[in-house]
């Protein structure tokens, strides 16, 4: 019985043993076997590996292409314009012994990298105009960016794969004042607009009350023509009636005068009964002797 008891610690120690000297390394990952701190051997295949239990450890470290977001930096430019300039970059680590031995771990060595971008940053593009890093030059200036970040980076075990800008605006306070000055140069620009239709109005306004005015002046100009025509015609007719039975015309006449005079029944005239008004009515004297 005593065999078989201690049959059962002996192969659990076994196990403990054999579960803690087996590690894997995966495709994305590369690692440093460390025994008491020491780096003894690094691993970049990946695959199932070996350490000494208890004595050795592993420090896993990624081997793909990482991402960096560094803060928002002021930069001066070389006319003394401001510019916030938010940039990037991508970064592998390529030695992981160096790596582990100048920075140690992933966070530290991000840390270190974007103090690194910044400065350059600063370095870089506080030698250039603003209307410089506005342009497409600027692609110039990120490869010395790139270039010069790279050369320290190579310090630390890491490759720059890219370093770019995703955003450079101008500081709160110069945009407010910039966009004052758009606004006001609008509303400059609105007036003009507005004084010039004002004026294009007034002009046409004129035109077409000029032209009214010209073509009733003309249509009174052919009326009073026509009318003075028709006149002439009508008197014409008037005349050569007259010259054939001046008899009849004069009794038309003179029936177009009592009409006029005497319309209404109510009017009162004051004549002589022997005058011509009166000589289609008879000798009225006579009539009124008898």
């Amino acid at each position: 019985m005593k065999p078989n008891k201690l049959i059962i610690p002996v192969i659990i120690a076994l196990a403990a043993t054999a579960f803690f000297s087996i590690f894997i390394v995966k495709e994305v990952n590369q690692a440093i076997v460390l025994q008491f701190g020491d780096p003894k051997r690094i691993i970049s295949k990946p695959g199932l590996n070996f350490k000494i239990p208890f004595i050795q450890n592993v420090v896993f470290l990624d081997k793909r292409i990482l991402n960096l977001d560094t803060p928002p930096e002021e930069v001066i430019a070389s006319d003394q314009k401001r510019l916030i300039v938010d940039a990037f970059a991508r970064f592998q680590i390529v030695d992981p012994l160096k790596f582990y031995i100048s920075v140690g771990n992933e966070r530290v060595a991000r840390s270190r990298l974007a103090t690194i971008i910044n400065s350059r940053l600063r370095s870089v593009l506080g030698k250039q105009e603003l209307q410089t890093l506005l342009s497409k030059d600027r692609t110039k200036q990120m490869a010395l960016i790139q270039e010069g970040v790279n050369t320290e980076a190579e310090n630390f075990g890491i490759k720059i794969v890219d370093v770019r800008i995703k955003r450079a605006d101008l500081p709160p306070a110069n945009s407010e004042a910039i966009y004052r000055r758009m606004q006001t140069e609008r509303e400059r620009e609105a007036k003009e607009f507005r004084a010039k239709g004002a004026e294009m109005a007034i002009t046409i306004t004129s035109t077409a009350d000029k032209e009214v005015t010209v073509i009733l002046a003309d249509a009174q100009k052919k009326s009073e023509i026509m009318k003075g025509e028709g006149d002439g015609l009508r008197n014409k007719i008037f005349a050569d009636a007259f010259g054939k039975d001046p008899e009849f015309f004069a009794f038309y006449r003179a029936m177009q005068a009592y009409e006029k005079a005497l319309i209404g029944g109510e009017t009162s005239l004051i004549l002589s009964p022997d005058s011509e008004f009166f000589k289609f009515f008879g000798n009225i004297h006579k009539k009124k002797s008898e």
